[in-house]
């Protein structure tokens, strides 16, 4: 086995010393009309709706217009007139049922990532097409062992993700534990980008910008500009991260506090691990444990380098290159002051990870993930799109590309062929990452989102169980899959 790279370490355990790629925040307002976001206000959190009784019923309605967006109105998209859209907090068990209303000018629909629910029917259906005007109601009915933690939801209309997303349509799901972890606070940080144009409207992303991942200047926690978090020394609290950026990676740091990860994605740890840093890839969420210290701390992104191809214009705003590593971008500020608080208690083991290591293994695949120059036609400008392709080939709804036995468990090696990162996300079944470039963790962890580091490979372990039906994988920088790289799955 290959010795253990601070790079593969970062993606295995989600520790590591510096930052995610940025921008100067806020540059695409200062070139405005609108003035300088407002930042500095306390945190707000997006509307909770609960479930009651083992259900939630609610709608959704996307649609454009005025959306609040770092403290100044601006012209976004939104659920239920707010970006972040509600956030769903829901118990193992619970059917959800959403209608979906589509006030946009152009098709979506609506996916809950991370979900371990059936892909069929009104499920997780990623092939429905919700066209303007019409409206669809979705029901998903979590297992009794559903993993409890952070998932989110988003539009998922091939060609259109990166765009709505982009534009602010997602929000936050949260399975509650089946025994509450003592917390004095329980926060969920929606963490999202985007640029404005002088309108107050979100721009659009050139050709140029798409190839790379779009990445906007604009960045927030739930639709705020470095928001301030107060607590009292010794506190516990509880974060919970999501990112929801179209291609930015998220490094994040918070000097002078001490972190606890308690796991990433639905994947929980059997007890929580120190961490000085998280990794987020787009897509990915983080359960953390934060025991405040006195004193004042920024919770930040920094520096990441997730590759490009040769020749590549900068991913930000006007072509504004991005990737400095002096550079960084400041999420939110958390000041810790007052009397200090008695220590929280312990936090009560939880169950040992599953482990696919050692089970029989029905089917080993390989998935190559290669972008490079197409022939113009994807653009419909003749400009030359690049072509982003699974096992060479690019994205086709008609056509079924892997088909698994239900109930089996496999193997795949996911191999990236370019210069560029590229997160690998699989819905509805969650994977266990068993080596990232020959580097093993050192105890189980699962995820829906793993990232290929450039010109590597990651090898996961899937366990087809419980649900069958067509879905789709596909990498998670959103114009990539919007661009080719996806490919449809079914179990029978």
């Amino acid at each position: 086995m290959q010795p253990l790279s601070r790079r593969s370490a970062l993606l295995l355990g989600g520790l590591g010393v510096a930052g995610a790629a940025a921008g100067a925040a806020g540059l695409a307002w200062t070139l405005t009309s609108l003035g300088a976001p407002v930042s500095g206000a306390a945190l707000t959190h997006p509307a909770e709706l609960r479930s009651a009784g083992g259900s939630l019923a609610l709608e959704l309605e996307a649609a454009r217009g005025p959306v609040q967006l770092a403290g100044r109105q601006a012209t976004a998209l939104g659920y239920n007139g707010t970006s972040p859209g509600p956030t769903l907090r829901l118990r193992a068990g619970d059917v959800l049922s959403i209608r979906l209303t589509n006030r946009l000018a152009e098709p979506t629909n609506l996916h809950v990532h991370g979900l371990h629910v059936s892909p069929a029917g009104a499920g997780d259906n990623v092939f429905v097409a919700v066209d303007p005007g019409g409206s669809f109601d979705y029901e998903y009915r979590l297992p009794a062992d559903h993993p409890p933690g952070v998932y989110w939801y988003h539009p998922h209309h091939h060609g259109m993700v990166a765009e709505q997303i982009f534009g602010g349509l997602f929000g936050a799901i949260v399975v509650e534990d089946a025994v509450p972890l003592p917390v004095s606070m329980d926060r969920v940080l929606v963490v999202s980008d985007t640029d404005l144009d002088a309108a107050g409207n979100v721009r659009d992303v050139p050709p140029s910008e798409r190839m790379a991942g779009r990445e906007g200047g604009l960045v927030l926690v739930n639709g705020q500009s470095n928001p301030l978090l107060s607590a009292l020394p010794g506190q516990r609290e509880r974060w919970r991260l999501v990112n929801a950026c179209a291609a930015r990676y998220l490094r994040l740091q918070l000097d002078g506090q001490s972190m606890q990860l308690l796991g990433m994605d639905s994947g929980r740890f059997q007890s929580p691990a120190a961490v000085e840093e998280v990794l987020l890839a787009p897509g990915n969420r983080a359960d953390l444990l934060v025991t405040t210290m006195a004193g004042e701390s920024v919770l930040r992104s920094a520096y990441y380098d997730r590759g490009s191809m040769p020749g590549m214009m900068g991913r930000g705003p006007a072509g504004r290159a991005q990737g400095d590593p002096s550079q960084g971008v400041s999420l939110a500020t958390l000041q810790v002051a007052g009397e200090s608080v008695p220590g929280p208690s312990g936090v009560p083991p939880q169950p040992a990870p599953a482990d696919l290591r050692q089970a029989p293994v029905a089917a080993h695949r390989q998935f190559l993930l290669a972008a490079g120059m197409g022939g113009g036609s994807m653009g419909g400008d003749g400009t030359g799109m690049m072509a982003f392709t699974i096992n060479g080939r690019e994205f086709d709804e008609a056509r079924t590309d892997t088909t698994v036995a239900a109930g089996s468990v496999e193997e795949w090696t996911v191999v990236n062929t370019s210069p560029m990162d590229h997160p690998f996300h699989l819905h509805v079944w969650p994977m266990q990452l068993i080596s990232v470039d020959g580097a093993a963790p050192a105890s189980p962890a699962w995820q829906d989102v793993v990232n290929v580091p450039a010109n590597g490979r990651v090898t996961v372990r899937i366990a087809f169980r419980d649900f069958t039906g067509r879905s789709a994988y596909h990498c998670h920088i959103l114009d990539h899959e919007d661009l080719g790289m996806m490919g449809a799955i079914e179990v029978r």
